[in-house]
C-alpha cells in the first residue's frame, strides 16, 4: 500500500477497525444511558450521570497513561509493548458487551473505569511501536493515511450506528461495537513477527524528531 511497510499497514488497519466499531456506539452511547440506564432520574441527574461516566473514561485513561508510557520507554525491546497492547485491546474490546447486561449507573462507571486502564495501556503501546516502525521520509504521509482511515471510519459508522439502534435497538448494536473490536484485537498479532527484539531495537526516527 503506497510503499508502507507491514507494521504500519497493520496498526492502520487494526485501528479502522476499532474506530468502526466504537463509531458505531457514538452518537447513541449518551442517548442509551438516559434510556435505558438512568430512567429513574431527573433530567438534571441524568445529564449529570452522562458526564460524570465520560469523566471517568477520560481521567482514569489520562491519569495512569503517562506512568504506563514512561515505563515502556525504559524497557527497550518492544515484546512488553505488544503484549500490553494486545491485551489492553481485547479488553477495552469486551466492554461493550457489559453495556448489555447493566442496569445500573454503577455497573457503567465500573466498566468505564476498567476501560480507561485497558486503553491507558493500548495508546501509548500502539503508538509507540507505530512511530519506531515509520519509514523514513514518509512520516506525514502514513500519519495521515492513519488519521484518514479512522476518519472514514468513525464517520460512517457513526451514521450506520443511529440507524442500527433506531431499527434493533441498542443491545444490537453493542454487540457490533464488540464483534469490530475483537476483530481489531486480532489483526494484532499478523505484527508479532515484526516486534524488535531488545537486541534489535533502534527507533526508525532520530529521537528529536517527530512525526505528529
Amino acid at each position: 500500500m503506497w510503499g508502507i511497510n507491514k507494521i504500519i499497514r497493520i496498526l492502520i488497519a487494526s485501528d479502522f477497525f476499532l474506530q468502526a466499531g466504537w463509531g458505531l456506539s457514538g452518537p447513541i452511547f449518551a442517548i442509551f444511558l438516559t434510556q435505558q440506564i438512568g430512567s429513574s432520574l431527573d433530567a438534571e441527574g441524568k445529564i449529570r450521570m452522562v458526564g460524570l461516566i465520560a469523566a471517568t473514561y477520560w481521567i482514569t485513561k489520562s491519569v495512569i497513561q503517562p506512568f504506563l508510557a514512561k515505563w515502556f520507554d525504559k524497557n527497550h525491546g518492544e515484546k512488553d509493548d505488544f503484549i500490553f497492547l494486545v491485551v489492553g485491546m481485547y479488553v477495552a474490546n469486551l466492554i461493550p458487551l457489559g453495556y448489555v447486561f447493566s442496569s445500573q449507573p454503577w455497573h457503567i462507571f465500573t466498566l468505564e473505569f476498567i476501560r480507561g486502564l485497558a486503553m491507558a495501556c493500548v495508546v501509548p503501546t500502539w503508538s509507540g511501536i507505530f512511530t519506531r516502525h515509520i519509514d523514513k521520509g514518509k512520516e506525514a504521509f502514513s500519519w495521515s493515511l492513519e488519521s484518514t482511515g479512522i476518519g472514514f471510519a468513525a464517520g460512517f459508522a457513526g451514521a450506520l450506528g443511529g440507524f442500527l439502534a433506531g431499527s434493533f435497538g441498542f443491545k444490537a448494536v453493542f454487540v457490533l461495537v464488540s464483534f469490530f473490536g475483537i476483530i481489531s484485537s486480532s489483526v494484532l498479532f499478523l505484527a508479532k513477527g515484526h516486534i524488535f527484539s531488545k537486541e534489535h531495537f533502534a527507533p526508525v526516527l532520530p529521537p528529536n524528531e517527530k512525526p505528529f
